[in-house]
């Protein structure tokens, strides 16, 4: 029998808020364990919870960006668990009404086809704290620090089809909140992770079947693996005709397979209620529109004005704001070094990015600022250096943290222009091989590339190859 496959995912995007969801705690990354968690963090009896109005800001931000509904009036619920990293008992979340619902966004597909992905809701809550595992040996530290940190739940519809959509949708999610700068989007520190709805069901069918979730994946990788192998793993027991038991599952990167973490509950395990400590949050129309006129510039339309401003192919263009990152930089750079936008895109998807990738860098870690990277391309237009000795000298000003003028000036780099310098080693040189000089009047114009070759060889790759060129042309014409 021949299976389809239905994907849905629960993203959960720490928000970049200081302070957390329902007390004024830091939210800080990498603080010593259990020292930034108040008494409302900790569940204490007799303190009450008070809504961050940053969190519900960013919420409406994300909303819109999906061209989702907001809800005027939401509600808070409890969500009743035992585990050891939940000191309430319980967690505060939405359920029934949530601040976002009924969104959308397009992803490309593996055949460049566009496939629209609805957004079933996105809610507020707040996280957990965090089972420390491999600290104390037969032990499990507790670290608090987290718990009470904003979260945004993103919910998608069971639409999507392979690990690939899966992990394109997941992207397209990380793109949006970085770009809305609602969250940092760090997989490493735990901040943007999802949970993947997996099924299988008889092609040409409606009706859903029985689903597995696997907990907690923190990287685009990890999601499709994860995922590939619970497809494999379901259709092998369908085939078998065994039942696929409805349970959660954890993803071992180490082995490259999931594997029973507990059977899953059903909503009603939850017992969710109204949380009485908190009143509806209302959202008048007013203010979403405020909020509205507040979204920054977002990847497609970025997209648009790059190729209608800069000059730039599409490709590129999409390639360059991809991450908000390296789109700033792009613009940081073009503001400084306006004459030649598509060498500016040029040089940043060639050997900025080889660079990031090779040395494992992020944009902040580059160390050379985007001024500074504009006045490498200055030497390079001015006829300071040629294209390949710039190359060295971006080497160079990473891993030195240099100035491009003061590599070019300690190396003697500069480019020689000098006519009458360059003209004398070429008649050096074409006195040194007659036979070739002969083979390229006979025809052999290829040779001409020897020729230049043996003049950067003597320069030490220093003479301008334009003017190289140039001259070589006039002094064997006159041959």
């Amino acid at each position: 029998m021949e299976w389809e496959v239905v994907i849905g995912l629960e993203i959960h995007a720490q928000l970049a808020c200081k302070s957390k969801i329902f007390s004024g705690s830091s939210t800080n990354f990498g603080i010593e364990q259990n020292t930034q968690a108040s008494l409302i963090d900790l569940g204490y009896p007799g303190v009450l919870p008070v809504l961050n109005q940053e969190a519900v800001v960013m919420a409406i931000k994300f909303g819109l960006a999906v061209n989702a509904q907001i809800a005027e009036r939401s509600i808070f619920a409890r969500k009743n668990y035992f585990y050891p990293d939940l000191p309430k008992g319980y967690q505060i979340s939405q359920y029934e009404l949530p601040i976002v619902f009924n969104g959308s966004l397009e992803i490309q597909t593996q055949n460049g086809l566009q496939k629209r992905i609805g957004i079933t809701r996105a809610h507020l809550e707040e996280d957990a704290g965090k089972s420390i595992h491999d600290k104390f040996e037969q032990e499990t530290a507790i670290d608090l620090n987290r718990a009470g940190t904003p979260l945004l739940e993103i919910v998608s519809e069971p639409e999507m089809s392979s690990p690939k959509e899966a992990t394109a949708y997941m992207h397209k999610i990380h793109q949006i909140v970085k770009y809305l700068g609602i969250c940092d989007g760090n997989m490493q520190e735990g901040s943007f992770r999802c949970d993947a709805n997996v099924s299988l069901r008889p092609k040409a069918t409606s009706k859903l079947g029985t689903r597995t979730e696997i907990k907690n994946l923190n990287s685009f990788k990890f999601v499709e693996k994860a995922i590939t192998y619970e497809i494999a793993r379901q259709e092998e027991l369908l085939n078998e005709g065994k039942e696929i038991t409805q349970e959660t599952r954890l993803y071992d990167s180490d082995t490259d397979e999931t594997r029973t973490m507990r059977t899953k509950e059903e909503e009603n395990d939850y017992r969710y209620f109204p949380d009485p400590d908190l009143l509806p949050l209302e959202i008048d129309k007013s203010t979403i529109e405020q909020i509205r006129s507040q979204l920054p510039e977002l990847f497609e339309a970025k997209v648009q004005r790059y190729v209608r401003d800069y000059g730039i192919k599409e490709n590129d263009a999409v390639k360059i704001a991809d991450t908000i990152e390296l789109a700033r930089y792009f613009e940081k750079v073009t503001a400084v070094f306006n004459s030649d936008n598509k060498l500016v895109a040029n040089w940043i998807l060639t050997e900025l990015l080889f660079v990031l990738n090779r040395d494992g860098l992020s944009i902040d870690q580059l160390g050379v600022s985007p001024e500074s990277f504009a006045r490498l391309l200055q030497r390079i237009t001015d006829g300071t250096i040629s294209g390949k000795i710039a190359k060295d000298v971006f080497d160079s000003m990473v891993h030195e943290k240099k100035e491009v003028d003061v590599i070019i000036q300690s190396r003697g780099l500069e480019q020689i222009s000098d006519v009458s310098e360059i003209e004398s080693i070429i008649v050096e040189v074409l006195e040194t091989f007659p036979d070739q000089l002969q083979e390229y009047l006979d025809g052999k114009e290829k040779i001409l590339g020897f020729f230049v070759g043996q003049v950067m060889q003597r320069t030490q790759g220093l003479a301008n190859p334009s003017v190289v060129n140039k001259i070589l042309k006039e002094k064997i014409k006159n041959k």
